[in-house]
């Protein structure tokens, strides 16, 4: 015998607010009704234990597409409902619980709730017409229940002939709706939320396959203990997870059970050296069931850059993402999990350099980025982050600073010890060379970030390191150590010869007597300059001074040159210590070729 009955909650008003909020995430109604078969589930194995429930086998779920009917199935074999359940739990409590999630949504100002949980049962109506609930309970004796309800304010519920306990879900779906009767679509939506539940879910199983393969891992492997887990394990994984077929470098298993539940993978995958640091993937989930995408309320934001599964069920849902924030629970995850990596890069360092040197090209951004986001993390790696240096070995960075030097030191004029660096081999070649005759060290800077990098080290330690690039001073560096070779004359020949061009002019006696010239321009405005680069500002090159190497035969002979010749000659020296800093401009590249053919000529003719 069938009943009307009238919902409490006034759901005509809700549905306008939900769909203004979630449309563009509207197929997280399949994660909730799926979510909701498996704690049916869930709860009939319960039961089973403390001996209330006749024990069953092969539980699963099951989803149907049917496209001529306009309709998809979410079908289970849990614990199923009586009349007096459905009646409940559907028309009572699921409608208050969509009524609460819509008065919290209302309350964030458009902030968000994290993963949307709470919807339920009502977020299947964002996509459909009516609904049909097919249930049968474990009790013995229970009639099957069919209810029926367009989500307005009345439903109807009456007896079904329903053999076996589970219940089943038929969404009739609004005409603009199709998309969701199409396999294609709900394989492809139930591989993003549902692809660890813990029971089987099969898509459309047809009677006559032999052997029925389920679309989700009911037992994932960031489930199982990491002694128990091996590398090939590892790599199918990351493979299946995340589509990279490119191997990740290593990877961090994560168990956690007190203070909190936590358990996941964090993999480290080959990280690009460009401008745009690439985010990776970092899979929030909730007992098995996904959450969202790199919810960096949770996961600290440089991590983002990893890819990696969390699950973690004491992480609150139900809430707003600023709440999230400040969340005592919350925030001893995130310092757990930035533990966690450091702690797993400490080990590499410490006891397979080989290893940790390997991977620094692919880890040196992300640790960078690390440390520029997240001060707590660059205390714990400050010790492990190597650079190359121009011998192309490896050092720690702290090995190359200094004493620190007193307040009273600084008034005298000292300053911190300097770490010479370059920021591009071939550019810099020059440059290398008078380093390595000099016997001097130099690191390697050649990324995007470590303009941003070093001026953060010298942040943190003031007192104990500066950094300059080998391009930037010659005083200490390469000059030679007994005349300084200043020379008036020759600074006013070449500042007459090169009136035109934004350069100012010094002469010194450099230790490399081959070298004519080099350009130096400040460390500050250098590296401003690159900082401007690596936001795509331009690269105007201002205050170049032209050291004139005295040591060098060639500028001595300029003395006794004449006219034109002498002209071309300091413009040629010029243009030269020029392509050692920078590519030429075009109109220099052409005054370079000219100059270049006047002077063979004028060699050849002698």
């Amino acid at each position: 015998m069938e009943k009307q009955g009238n919902i409490r909650i006034a759901s005509e008003n809700m549905m306008p607010i939900i769909k203004k909020w979630l449309y563009s995430e509207k197929d997280i109604f399949l994660r909730e009704i799926v979510a909701n078969a498996s704690d049916a589930i869930t709860k009939l194995k319960k039961l089973e234990g403390l001996g209330e429930a006749e024990k069953g086998e092969d539980y699963k779920i099951t989803v149907k597409t049917n496209a001529k009917e306009k309709t998809l199935t979410v079908e289970d074999n849990g614990i199923g409902m009586t009349q007096e359940e459905v009646e409940r739990y559907i028309t009572q409590i699921a409608f208050s619980g969509a009524e609460d999630f819509v008065k919290k949504y209302e309350k964030t100002n458009g902030d968000g709730i994290i993963g949307h949980f709470g919807l339920g049962f009502y977020s299947a109506y964002m996509v459909s017409e009516n609904i049909e609930i097919f249930t049968k309970s474990y009790r013995d004796g229970e009639k099957g229940v069919h209810w029926v309800s367009d989500g307005n304010s009345t439903y109807t519920i009456g007896d079904a002939d329903i053999k076996t306990r589970g219940t089943k879900i038929v969404m009739h779906l609004a005409p603009e709706e199709k998309e969701f009767t199409d396999e294609k679509v709900i394989k492809k939506l139930l591989a993003k939320y549902c692809s660890f539940m813990p029971y089987p879910i099969y898509l459309n199983p047809k009677a006559t396959d032999k052997e029925l393969k389920p679309v989700n891992t009911t037992a994932p492997l960031y489930l199982k203990q990491p002694a128990d887990c091996t590398e090939e394990e590892y790599q199918n994984f990351y493979r299946d997870t995340f589509h990279d077929f490119n191997a990740p470098l290593f990877w961090i298993h994560l168990n956690m059970e007190y203070p909190f539940r936590l358990k996941g993978i964090l993999y480290f995958p080959k990280i690009k050296k460009n401008v745009d640091l690439e985010p990776g993937q970092v899979k929030l989930y909730c007992e098995q069931v996904f959450v969202a995408n790199n919810i960096k309320e949770v996961i600290p934001e440089f991590l983002m850059l990893l890819n990696g599964i969390i699950d973690c069920p004491d992480i609150p849902l139900n809430v707003s993402r600023s709440f999230l924030q400040n969340d005592a629970t919350v925030q001893k995850i995130s310092r757990y999990i930035t533990k966690k990596v450091a702690d797993k890069l400490t080990e590499l360092f410490n006891f397979d350099r080989k290893k940790y040197e390997n991977c620094w090209q692919d880890l040196s951004t992300f640790v960078k980025y690390g440390c520029l986001k997240d001060d707590d993390f660059f205390e714990k790696v400050k010790d492990i982050i190597i650079f190359k240096n121009i011998e192309g070995e490896y050092r720690p960075l702290t090995k190359y600073f200094g004493e620190s030097i007193t307040e009273e030191d600084a008034k005298k004029g000292k300053e911190p010890k300097a770490v010479y660096y370059a920021s591009d081999e071939n550019k810099q070649a020059q440059y290398i060379a008078m380093f390595r005759e000099a016997g001097l060290d130099a690191i390697i800077c050649d990324e995007y970030i470590d303009p941003h990098f070093i001026s953060y080290i010298e942040y943190q330690n003031p007192t104990s390191v500066r950094f300059l690039r080998i391009d930037a001073e010659v005083d200490s560096a390469l000059k030679d150590g007994g005349d300084d070779g200043e020379d008036k004359e020759l600074e006013t020949l070449f500042t007459d010869c090169l009136k035109n061009k934004k350069v100012r002019v010094k002469t010194a006696k450099l230790k490399n007597i081959n070298v004519p010239a080099i350009v130096n321009v400040p460390e500050f405005l250098r590296r401003m300059t690159e900082m401007n680069s690596f936001y795509r500002m331009g690269d105007d090159m201002h205050d170049v001074t032209l050291i004139v190497n005295t040591a060098n035969a060639a500028v001595g002979a300029l003395k006794n040159a004449e006219g034109d010749t002498r002209q071309t000659a300091v413009e040629q020296i010029y243009y030269l210590a020029l392509m050692s800093y920078k590519a030429l401009e075009p109109d220099e590249l052409q005054a370079f070729t000219a100059n270049t053919s006047v002077l063979l000529e004028k060699y050849l003719q002698k």
